[in-house]
């Protein structure tokens, strides 16, 4: 079943409240005929006066993103020739380390954000691992994109206008229905929604197939393997409960950890450290500090 309206959560992105002071970040509907393959569209505009790191704990999600970035310097940030303004479009695979961005100067990006298993409807010549950890030119993925299809989107400055030139963009191109890229979706949105899915084993029950056809099914749709997304949907969880700390007190964290599915608290830890980069509690900690 397809979501009504975008997402208003900020699981994923590290100190979300802090970046929002920086940045305007939106996001929108697609057209009716593609929300059954995309979370929504995301966009950020920012004009800073010193560099901001943004950092986010990717979905698993592709993604593709069309970016215009203009220094204070008048110099581009090493994406063409020294221009003064940058402008190009990627699709991004699924990151599985966290992802940091520099933001700099006056910057534009649009972003379309697929549901796990809804992007290769869109590219049906490659599995979707593929793409898995790697950011590559538009064109790469779609041959007949070009210079025009970047300047569609990024040159309008309404939100409306910006919007139908990604539906135009996308619904030239697809997409193919498939009902594998179906039953890929629906298995991650399980994932995500309900947390008595704790094994590789469990979701494939629940989807009727052995585990090497539910390993295979995630390769080719998803990009990563069921495990991995189990497992990255737990720290979103764990992420977004220690944001909530400074209004909510403390986290029980060892009864979050039985909860999520850990063995151990100190198995949270690991996870989260490993990801984020710091400790649970030192996250909340930081967050927490006016």
């Amino acid at each position: 079943m397809t979501p009504s309206g975008p997402r208003r959560d900020t699981r994923g992105i590290v100190d979300a409240a802090e970046l929002l002071t920086r940045v305007r970040f939106r996001r929108h509907d697609p057209a009716p005929e593609l929300r059954p393959y995309l979370e929504h569209y995301w966009f950020i505009d920012w004009d800073l006066s010193e560099p901001y790191a943004s950092h986010v704990v990717p979905h698993p999600s592709v993604n593709i993103v069309f970016q215009r970035y203009r220094n204070p310097d008048g110099h581009s940030d090493g994406h063409s020739d020294g221009t003064e303004e940058t402008t190009f479009a990627e699709v991004s695979g699924i990151g599985l380390e966290l992802f940091t961005k520099k933001l700099t100067g006056v910057g534009r990006v649009c972003g379309v954000q697929f549901r796990p298993g809804g992007f290769r409807p869109f590219a049906p010549e490659r599995p979707v691992s593929d793409w898995t950890g790697r950011r590559v030119p538009l064109d790469e993925v779609f041959a007949d994109a070009d210079a025009a299809s970047v300047a569609a989107v990024l040159g309008p400055e309404t939100d409306h206008a910006r919007v139908a030139a990604l539906d135009a963009f996308l619904l030239a191109r697809g997409p193919a229905p498939d009902p594998q890229a179906t039953q890929a979706m629906d298995l991650v949105a399980a994932v995500r929604t309900d947390r008595s899915i704790r094994r590789v084993s469990e979701l494939a029950d629940a989807a009727g197939l052995s585990s090497r056809s539910l390993q295979r099914l995630f390769a080719t749709y998803v990009g990563v393997g069921p495990k991995w997304v189990i497992l990255r949907y737990r720290i979103h969880e764990a992420l977004e409960r220690a944001e909530a700390t400074g209004t909510e007190g403390s986290p029980d964290w060892a009864g979050l950890a039985a909860e999520l599915g850990y063995s151990d608290q100190a198995h949270l830890v690991r996870d989260f450290t490993a990801t984020v980069g710091v400790p649970p509690t030192a996250y909340a900690r930081q967050v927490s500090e006016p």
